[in-house]
Parts: structure tokens; sequence; C-alpha cells
């Protein structure tokens, strides 16, 4: 029984920890979305097509 116990705190930890990642690099990523778009959009007079 204590083996489950074990095995159960483990996954939830590995979960946790995870999960904490995936929002970090979320984060990050968006931040860095709306600065590239901030950059378009200030020099979008210098692009041509």
């Amino acid at each position: 029984m204590e083996k489950a116990y074990k095995t159960m705190k483990t996954s939830g930890a590995i979960n946790i920890a995870l999960g904490v990642v995936v929002l970090v690099l979320g984060l990050a990523s968006g931040i860095l979305m709306i600065a590239s778009g901030g950059c378009l959009l200030k020099n979008k007079r210098h692009i041509v097509w």
C-alpha cells in the first residue's frame, strides 16, 4: 500500500513541476510575440511588398 502512495506522490510532484514549466514557457512566448508585433507595427512604413 505504501508503494502506491509513493508512486502517486511522485506523479503529483512531476505534474506540478511540468505545469509550472509550461506556464512559464507560455508566458515568455506570449511576451516575445507581443514585442515582435510591436516592432512590426512601429516599422510598418519601411516594409515594402
